[in-house]
């Protein structure tokens, strides 16, 4: 991406990605047309902004007039972060969300048992995040809805089946079949510089079945085979290996820190159910989170936390740490 991108723009540039209507787009893309630092360095992205703004007007306005709504499969976000699995026939996708969530997928030793996308809820110490479970790729097939969930998602991860010899070619057409779209994988999540309804969403290699005869082997294939350099982390969903390295791993790259908050009369914060904001936002991006009208009346809060002295008193522009203790003063 172009150097000197505001914090309001990276804001408004995640925020589209995870649009739920065409109307959220706008409002993102508008934002990041307006917050975008203007030099040549941003030409080719500022008219690929202006571009996608005048599109998506004028397939609002269509839509309006022939009635028509939705925006494809939209599951609501819960939790921290959300992480879709993707991967082909058979990779393990349901035993691996059966396994780190309370979700209950139909698990069966034989292909598209998922028909439609499965959310639950992994726990990681006292916040959630939400895996998604999705139908199978084939070099055939993908389900339309699957693009927007890829792209609203904060990860992907990949499965390949070891147990079997087609599980790396597999592999191979899902990554095939969205390099033929906008919406792709990589290390790292982003809008591409040139065209911005290209998204790319990071992604990491989950190689299953590692207890089966003959795995190993593939596993050594699949490096040789695979052209991707994703961070790699190889389980066993049917029993348990590498499970708590991946959901630590999940977590981290939900790249978000845990707020708990107290009133001015309470000893003690309510420490059950932080709230969780991406690393990097402010004291008023948490007073939003919290109710609208609380960044229009917040006065000053304070903190406790490992930046601060405890109860020091800060303004909104305030950058929230991991585990702060906030008292909102309105």
């Amino acid at each position: 991406m172009p150097a000197n991108l505001t914090a309001q723009y990276l804001k408004a540039e995640n925020e589209y990605r995870q649009a739920a209507t065409p109307e959220d787009e706008l409002r993102c893309l508008q934002v990041m047309l307006q917050e975008i630092p203007k030099h040549k360095g941003t030409d080719h992205l500022q008219a690929s902004l202006k571009s996608k703004v005048a599109k998506l007007k004028r397939e609002i306005a269509a839509d309006k007039k022939s009635g028509k709504k939705g925006h494809g499969v939209r599951i609501p976000r819960q939790g921290a972060g959300t992480a879709i699995l993707l991967g082909g026939p058979n990779s393990g996708k349901s035993q691996l969300v059966r396994r780190l969530t309370r979700a209950t997928p139909e698990v069966a030793p034989y292909p598209f048992t998922t028909h439609v996308p499965t959310p639950g809820m992994m726990a990681w110490e006292d916040v959630t995040v939400q895996l998604i479970d999705t139908p199978p790729i084939t070099s055939d097939f993908i389900e339309s809805y699957t693009y927007g969930l890829i792209r609203a998602a904060d990860l992907v991860l990949l499965l390949v089946d070891l147990g079997a010899d087609e599980g790396i070619e597999q592999c191979q057409d899902v990554l095939e079949k969205l390099a033929d779209t906008k919406t792709r994988l990589d290390k790292t999540s982003h809008l591409d510089e040139e065209d911005v309804g290209l998204s790319y969403t990071q992604t990491l290699l989950v190689p299953n079945k590692i207890d089966l005869p003959d795995a190993p082997t593939r596993l050594e294939l699949l490096h040789e085979l695979l052209d991707v350099d994703f961070l790699e982390y190889v389980v066993s969903a049917k029993h348990g290996t590498g499970l708590e390295e991946l959901r630590n791993e999940v977590y981290r790259r939900m790249d978000v820190v845990r707020v708990y908050t107290k009133l001015p009369t309470a000893k003690e914060p309510d420490r059950d159910r932080p709230f969780t904001l991406r690393r990097g936002l402010t004291l008023l991006d948490l007073a939003g989170q919290i109710h609208k009208d609380y960044v229009e009346g917040l006065k000053h809060a304070r903190v406790w936390g490992t930046a601060v002295h405890d109860g020091t008193v800060v303004k909104g522009d305030y950058v929230l740490h991991d585990k702060d203790v906030v008292e909102l003063h309105m």
